[in-house]
C-alpha cells in the first residue's frame, strides 16, 4: 500500500481490505490527483507506484476529446456530491486502451465540499473485445470486411435521417457463376477480393456493402457519369487468376436520394430493377431508371404498404365477371375477381394486386377472403334454384400449406356451398410446381374428389407441358387474352388458337377464351367452336348485388 486508511473510520477498514481483493481501487484528492492505487489497478494499467502517484484522474483516460469530455462529466457529477457508475474506456501507461466498469464515490466533508474520491473498477476488456467481435460479425461481411446488408440498411437510414443526398449504386458481377465454373473455390475468393479492391480504389470515400455472393452496394457522392465509368475502369485493370486474365464487368443501377426514392426499401428495389434492366440489355451497363419506372415502383411500394390495412379494414371488394356457354348462350359461371378502390391509389386491379400480395405473403389472406365471398354467393344462388358455378383464382403459395385443401372445404361447409359449384383456376406456374410437389398434387386430387373442378388459366403464357395436362386433375383450359387480342390482326394467331382448341378437346377439356372485347373476336371464336367466352364484350365484372339482381333475387 502507498498510504493507509487512517482517514477512514476504523469500522470501514475491514470492508476496504475485502474490496481490494476484488476491485481495482484508486483514491484521489479533491483536485483529482491520485494519492493511492492498489496492486490490481497497477497490474491492469501497467503504471508503477512511483509514476502513478500525483497523476490526475484525466490522465487515466485516452487523450482525445470524446474521452476527456466523458472524464469531465464524471468529475462534475462527483463535485456535486453524486456518485457515478458506468463503463468507461481508459488507457495504460503505454497508451494501450482497456475498458472497466467503474463506480466513483465522492467523500464529502464539512460545508458539503468534496474532500476526496474513491473509485472501484472491474476490468471488462475481454468482454468488450468479445462484443466487438460479435458486432463485426453482425455488421460486416466476413470474407471482404465490407458492410453487410444489415449494416447497409442502418447506414442508409442514418443518412436519410440527416437528410444527406447520396447515390445508391447496386452492382452485380456479370456472368459470375459462369466465371466460377472455371475456377476453384479459392479462385472464387480471389476474384471477390480483387473485385472488392477495385471497388475501394474507384469509389474512394464511398461506403461499400456486400449484400450477396456477387452483389454489392455503394453509397457515394459521385455523379452518374463517374459511376457509369466503373466498367471502363475494370477493363483497364482486369483480374489475374491462375495465369489467366479475367475481364470482369458489372450490371447495375443508380438511384438517388432524395430525388428518386426516399426509403431504404425503395432505394434497394429501384436499384435492383435498374440492374435487371441493364442485364436484359446485355449487361456491362450501369443505368438509371426513367421517371415513369420510378413512378410505377412508388405505386407498387404504396400498394404493399397499405394492403394489410386494407384487408383488415375490409376495403377489398369481390366482383364477378360472367362466362357464357357458346352453344346455349347462357351464363354458366362467374369468375370472382378482387378489386380495391383506394382514395390515394385509385382502382387497384388484380394484375397489380396479386403479384404484390404474393411477394409480401398476404396472398393467402386474399385467397381466403375471395373464396369465402364466392362460396356465400354460390350458396345463395343455389338455394334460389340457380346453381351457378363461381370460379376463384388460386396461387401456388396458398398451397404451400399442407392443409389448404382442408381450409377450403371448411369455408365451403360454413357457407353451405356444394363443392361442385366452386372452380379453382390455376396458372401454368402453379401446374408446373404441382408436378414437383406431391403435397400440392395430393391436395388437388382430394379437392377434385370432393367435387371441385380445376381450370388452367392463362394458357400459352407459361410453362406449357403435355405431362401435367395428363397428370393433374384439370378439366378446363382458358386461352390467355394475349392471343385473343391479336386474333383478328394476325392469321398465325388464329391458327394457333385453333390448334389450342383442338388440342384441349382431344384431351376432353372444356375450352374458354378470356379477354373477348370485340364482336369480330367473338365471331372468329364461334367459327373455331370454342366452348365458352369471357371478356368485356361478353360482360363486365359486376358486384354481388348486381349478380343477385340479374337473377331477380
Amino acid at each position: 500500500m502507498f498510504s493507509n486508511y487512517e482517514q477512514f473510520k476504523p469500522e470501514l477498514l475491514d470492508i476496504m481490505v475485502q474490496l481490494e481483493k476484488f476491485y481495482m481501487v484508486t483514491h484521489m484528492d479533491k483536485h483529482g490527483s491520485i494519492t493511492y492505487t492498489n496492486k490490481e489497478f497497477l497490474a491492469v494499467s501497467h503504471w508503477t507506484p512511483k509514476r502513478v502517484l500525483g497523476k490526475t484522474f484525466w490522465q487515466m483516460f485516452p487523450d482525445i476529446e470524446e474521452n476527456q469530455q466523458e472524464a469531465n462529466q464524471i468529475w462534475g457529477q462527483l463535485l456535486n456530491g453524486k456518485p457515478w457508475s458506468g463503463s468507461v474506456k481508459k488507457t495504460t501507461r503505454l497508451g494501450k486502451s482497456y475498458y472497466v466498469k467503474m463506480t466513483a464515490i465522492p467523500i464529502i466533508r464539512s460545508e458539503d465540499q468534496l474532500f476526496s474520491v474513491l473509485t472501484f473498477e472491474v476490468d471488462m476488456t475481454a468482454d468488450f473485445q468479445i462484443k466487438e467481435k460479435l458486432k463485426k460479425i453482425a455488421f460486416f461481411d466476413y470474407e471482404t470486411g465490407l458492410m453487410n446488408r444489415h449494416n447497409l440498411e442502418k447506414t442508409v437510414n442514418q443518412l436519410i435521417a440527416k437528410k444527406e443526398s447520396f447515390a445508391f449504386v447496386y452492382l452485380a458481377i456479370d456472368r459470375f457463376y459462369t466465371l466460377q465454373d472455371f475456377h476453384s473455390n479459392e479462385s472464387r475468393k480471389e476474384i471477390i477480393h480483387a473485385f472488392t479492391n477495385r471497388l475501394k480504389r474507384y469509389f474512394q470515400n464511398g461506403q461499400i456493402a456486400r449484400i450477396g455472393v456477387n452483389e454489392f452496394v455503394i453509397l457515394t457522392q459521385f455523379g452518374d457519369w463517374f459511376i457509369e465509368g466503373f466498367n471502363d475502369f475494370l477493363k483497364r485493370y482486369p483480374i489475374d487468376i491462375q495465369s489467366s486474365t479475367l475481364a470482369i464487368t458489372t450490371s447495375g443501377g443508380i438511384i438517388r436520394y432524395p430525388e428518386n426514392q426516399n426509403t431504404y426499401t425503395n432505394l434497394m428495389n429501384a436499384a435492383i430493377t435498374a440492374a435487371q434492366n441493364a442485364t436484359e440489355l446485355g449487361g456491362e451497363k450501369i443505368i438509371c431508371l426513367s421517371t415513369a419506372s420510378h413512378k410505377a415502383l412508388n405505386r407498387k411500394s404504396l400498394i404493399s404498404q397499405k394492403l394489410l390495412s386494407a384487408i383488415e379494414q375490409e376495403q377489398l371488394q369481390v366482383v364477378y365477371q360472367p362466362q357464357i356457354d357458346r352453344q346455349t348462350g347462357e351464363t354458366t359461371l362467374y369468375e370472382a375477381l378482387i378489386r380495391w378502390n383506394d382514395d390515394e391509389l385509385g382502382t387497384v386491379s388484380p394484375d397489380e394486386l396479386i403479384p404484390i400480395a404474393e411477394e409480401n405473403g398476404l396472398i393467402e389472406n386474399i385467397g381466403t377472403f375471395v373464396l369465402t365471398e364466392a362460396a356465400e354467393l354460390a350458396a345463395t344462388l343455389n338455394k334460389a334454384g340457380k346453381p351457378i358455378v363461381i370460379a376463384v383464382n388460386t396461387s401456388v403459395r396458398e398451397f404451400i400449406s399442407h392443409t389448404r385443401n382442408k381450409q377450403i372445404m371448411d369455408i365451403l361447409r360454413k357457407a353451405s356451398c356444394p363443392p361442385q359449384l366452386i372452380q379453382l383456376e390455376i396458372t401454368e406456374i402453379f401446374a408446373f410446381k404441382a408436378e414437383e410437389e406431391k403435397s400440392i398434387f395430393r391436395q388437388m386430387k382430394q379437392l377434385k374428389d370432393e367435387g371441385i373442378e380445376f381450370a388452367l388459366d392463362d394458357f400459352g403464357t407459361g410453362y406449357a407441358s403435355f405431362r401435367y395436362m395428363q397428370s393433374l386433375p384439370i378439366t378446363k383450359l382458358k386461352i390467355d387474352k394475349l392471343f385473343i387480342h391479336s386474333l383478328t390482326t394476325h392469321e398465325q394467331t388464329k391458327q394457333l388458337v385453333n390448334g389450342m382448341i383442338q388440342f384441349a378437346k382431344s384431351m376432353n377439356m372444356y375450352v374458354i377464351a378470356e379477354g373477348v372485347e370485340t364482336e369480330a373476336q367473338e365471331t372468329i371464336l364461334h367459327e373455331l367452336e370454342i366452348d365458352a367466352l369471357q371478356g368485356y364484350f361478353i360482360g363486365a365484372p359486376i358486384t354481388q348485388k348486381q349478380v343477385l339482381t340479374t337473377f331477380q333475387l
